[in-house]
């Protein structure tokens, strides 16, 4: 059995089914409510329900969260609807509407992704959770005072950890700690979530998603989430490293080509090794999109990774068409003495 359930201020609408909370109904289908922890321990998820009736177990309610009931509102992330509901609600429509939260975290996880990316899995205390768009960002709050700023790289829907994907580039102090310093279960402070490079729900246009290196991470996100809320728009990731051994999860992407017809794959090897026998596309990532779309001015583009394939990335998208406002970037930034190990000049501010 399942309810309807409206949100009249918004004309929003999506259904529940028996015995799930309204909160994750409206998550599924990409309805953004608020939420703070998800365990009915903040009452930040709390509204009210202007007709129908819910029903959950107000003895599980924490003391906060009590309060919220007993003054007549909803906790919608305990709550299940036993009828068609309408209900009053603060929805998360922008980046902006989502509180930023300074947090103590925990590193539960650490996998090694390739031979210079880590992923960390970062728990949060029990009564928290972080709310935040599929794409952004969070920042390390260092005890120099220094931040390191890190995409997200699961779907909000996915919030048990934060997932992270930290390459070790050289000369990079925070990556050099990570890989020879930081061990599972050390405590950290985080702040997010962070930016506006998250995936636009509204657009009815074809998205195409290039990432470089690890700038596949937030697209991970975006993608999860798309496949979620069942985003029904054709999706093509490209995505661009050196040689065979930087692709990283691409035996994950493998399997979403399995299960999702709408979505596209092209990985891109700008330098491969010999030993690679590569039979895919060579080159630079961005000429490999061109190459597939010349024309690019009916699509959503979103594009993460190192500043010059970013950049050079923009140039050549716009020269093809693509709007100003059809394309989302989220540019990397590493430090002056890591660039300078790369051999990258750090452009200059311009006024």
């Amino acid at each position: 059995m399942s309810f309807k359930i409206s949100v009249p201020a918004s004309g929003h609408e999506f259904t529940a089914e028996e015995n799930e909370t309204v909160l994750d109904a409206a998550l599924r289908q990409g309805v953004g409510l608020p939420y703070g922890c998800r365990n009915g321990a903040c009452g930040k998820c709390s509204g009210e329900v202007l007709a129908g009736q819910t029903k959950y177990d107000t003895d599980a309610l924490r003391a906060l969260a009590k309060k919220e009931h007993e003054a007549g509102k909803t906790l919608f992330c305990q709550a299940c609807a036993i009828s068609d509901l309408e209900i009053k609600v603060r929805e998360i429509v922008k980046s902006g509407d989502i509180e930023i939260k300074t947090l103590p975290c925990r590193v539960e996880k650490m996998s090694l992704l390739t031979h210079d990316v880590m992923m960390l899995q970062l728990k949060l205390p029990e009564t928290e959770r972080l709310q935040f768009m599929a794409g952004q960002y969070l920042e390390f709050l260092l005890k120099d005072g220094k931040r390191r700023a890190f995409s997200i790289a699961n779907a909000p829907h996915d919030d048990a950890y934060i997932e992270l994907h930290i390459r070790h580039v050289p000369d990079g102090q925070f990556g050099d700690f990570v890989f020879d310093g930081l061990k599972e279960k050390a405590l950290m402070r985080i702040e997010g979530p962070l930016g506006s490079y998250f995936l636009r729900e509204d657009s009815n246009r074809p998205i195409i998603l290039m990432g470089g290196g690890t700038g596949f991470a937030p697209l991970k996100g975006m993608l999860e989430h798309a496949f979620y809320i069942n985003l029904d728009r054709p999706i093509h990731l490209f995505c661009g490293v050196r040689a065979k051994r930087d692709l990283y999860m691409d035996e994950m992407v493998q399997q979403w080509l399995k299960q999702c017809p709408n979505l596209k794959y092209t990985a891109v090897l700008s330098d491969p090794l010999e030993e690679d026998n590569w039979q895919g596309e060579t080159g630079l990532v961005h000429e490999s999109v061109v190459k597939h779309y010349p024309d690019l001015s009916g699509f959503d583009v979103y594009l993460s990774g190192p500043p010059p394939m970013v950049k050079a990335g923009m140039d050549l998208f716009y020269e093809k068409g693509l709007p100003e406002t059809q394309i989302y970037s989220d540019s990397f930034e590493y430090s002056d003495d890591a660039l300078k190990a790369m051999g990258i000049q750090k452009p200059k501010t311009e006024t």
